[in-house]
C-alpha cells in the first residue's frame, strides 16, 4: 500500500476551483516533486495533504487512514507530516534553537534538555549550528528557511511537505537550500515540494507531478517528464522554464534591467560566472552593437527584436535566438558603412558556431 493516496480530490471556493479531480500516489521514501504554472493547485494540494486546507470531496489516504474523515485525529495526523513554508513563519520572538523546541516540548513530551540536544542535532544537519542562539531577523533569508526546514524535522515526521522553499529567496540564496533539500533526499525521507527550480526537480526527484488547471496532468521519473513529457502542455512549460526571452520595441531600451533579468536566469540555470559573463556580452554585441545600431543608421523606431537563451543542462552550453524579421530584414542585409566590424569580430569569438535559419532569425551556439 502506498503511504500517500489521493482519490478525486477537489477543491472549490466561491469565484475559484484550484483543484478539480486529483488522483496520485506516492510511496515510502518517494521525493515528488510538483511543477506546474502558477496558479494551478500545486500549493492547495500540498496545503491539503495535511487538512491546512478542507477539500471540498474525494479521499486523502495517509498510512491507510483518511485525513477527510471528520473522525480523524488530525493533530496526530499531522505530526507525521511536517511543513515548511514558502515564507518561513518563524517565531520572530523566539531565538532560533527555540523555534525548534517548542513543538517537540508540547507535542512529542520531550524535556527541554531532549528538544535543545535534538534541536542541535536538527541544526547541525542544515548547518547552522553556530546560529542556534541566534534571532530570526539576524539570519539571511536562506538561513532562516534552513531553520524552517529543521524545524519540520523536530516533530520527526514521515513526512516533509515543501511550499515552494525558495520562492522567496535571491538567487544566491536557492543553491544553499536545495543542497538541504537535496541531502534529505538521499536519507530517504518521503518528501513531496512545490517548486520552480527544474535543475531541482530533474536530479532530486523519484518522480515529478507536471500540475495544470487544476488536476495532474502527467506523473513520471524526471528524465521522461523532461525529455520525453506525453502531453504537448507538459512540453510548453518545461521549454518556458528552461528559456529567457526579452524583446525590444525601442531604441533606447532599459539595458540595465535586461541584463538583471539575463543575469537572474543564468544564476537559476547554475551557470558559472564565466558562462554568465558570456551570455550578457554577447546580447550585448548583437542587440546594443550590431541591430540598434543598424535600426538607428535606418532611422527605424521599432527594431522589433525578439531573443531567446535556451541553458544547456549544467549551464555548460547555450543558444541565444535572434528574430529581427521586421523592417531590419526588409530594408536588406546591412552594407559596409553600417557595419560594425569589431562587434562582429567579438561575436566571432564567443560562439562556437552560428546559423542564420533564415532572413532576420539567427542561431548562435556557444559552449561555456
Amino acid at each position: 500500500m502506498s503511504l500517500i493516496e489521493v482519490r478525486h480530490l477537489r477543491k472549490e471556493y466561491p469565484n475559484v476551483t484550484p483543484l478539480k479531480d486529483v488522483n496520485a500516489t506516492v510511496d515510502e521514501g518517494e521525493v515528488i516533486s510538483i511543477i506546474g504554472p502558477s496558479g494551478t493547485g500545486k500549493s492547495t494540494f500540498i496545503r491539503c495533504l495535511n487538512r491546512l486546507e478542507t477539500p471540498t470531496s474525494g479521499q486523502i489516504l495517509v498510512d491507510g487512514i483518511d485525513m477527510c474523515d471528520p473522525d480523524t485525529d488530525l493533530p496526530a495526523m499531522r505530526q507525521k507530516m511536517g511543513m515548511v513554508f514558502q515564507n518561513y513563519a518563524l517565531f520572530s520572538h523566539k531565538l532560533v534553537v527555540e523555534n525548534l523546541m517548542m513543538a517537540p516540548m508540547d507535542l512529542l513530551g520531550l524535556s527541554k534538555q531532549e528538544a535543545y540536544d535534538q534541536a542541535l542535532d536538527l541544526l547541525e544537519t542544515v548547518g547552522l549550528r553556530d546560529k542556534a542562539l541566534a534571532w530570526p531577523h539576524e539570519l539571511s533569508g536562506g538561513q532562516r528557511q534552513r531553520v524552517a526546514i529543521a524545524r519540520g524535522l523536530a516533530m520527526r515526521p514521515k513526512i516533509l511537505l515543501f511550499d515552494e522553499p525558495t520562492s522567496a529567496l535571491d538567487p544566491q540564496m536557492v543553491s544553499e537550500v536545495l543542497s538541504v533539500i537535496t541531502s534529505l533526499a538521499e536519507r530517504g525521507l518521503t518528501m513531496l515540494v512545490v517548486t520552480h527550480e527544474m535543475r531541482f526537480a530533474r536530479d532530486a526527484s523519484s518522480r515529478v507531478f507536471y500540475m495544470d488547471r487544476g488536476e495532474l496532468w502527467e506523473a513520471g521519473p524526471p528524465k521522461q517528464i523532461f525529455d520525453h513529457p506525453q502531453r504537448q502542455e507538459t512540453h510548453d512549460f518545461i521549454f518556458r522554464v528552461r528559456a529567457w526571452e526579452w524583446e525590444i520595441h525601442t531604441l533606447t531600451p532599459d539595458i540595465h534591467a535586461m541584463e538583471a533579468s539575463l543575469a537572474t536566469y543564468c544564476q537559476r540555470q547554475f551557470m558559472s560566472g564565466r558562462a554568465t559573463h558570456t551570455c550578457l556580452l554577447l546580447v550585448e554585441e548583437t542587440v546594443s552593437n550590431q541591430l540598434l545600431g543598424l535600426a538607428r543608421k535606418r532611422g527605424i523606431t521599432d527594431p522589433n527584436i525578439h531573443m531567446t537563451l535556451v541553458a544547456g543542462e549544467g549551464g555548460i552550453d547555450m543558444e541565444l535566438l535572434l528574430d529581427y524579421r521586421g523592417r531590419l530584414v526588409a530594408e536588406g542585409e546591412p552594407t559596409a558603412n553600417e557595419r560594425d566590424d569589431l562587434s562582429l569580430s567579438i561575436i566571432k569569438g564567443l560562439c562556437d558556431h552560428w546559423e542564420l535559419v533564415e532572413p532576420g532569425l539567427v542561431r548562435l551556439y556557444v559552449r561555456c
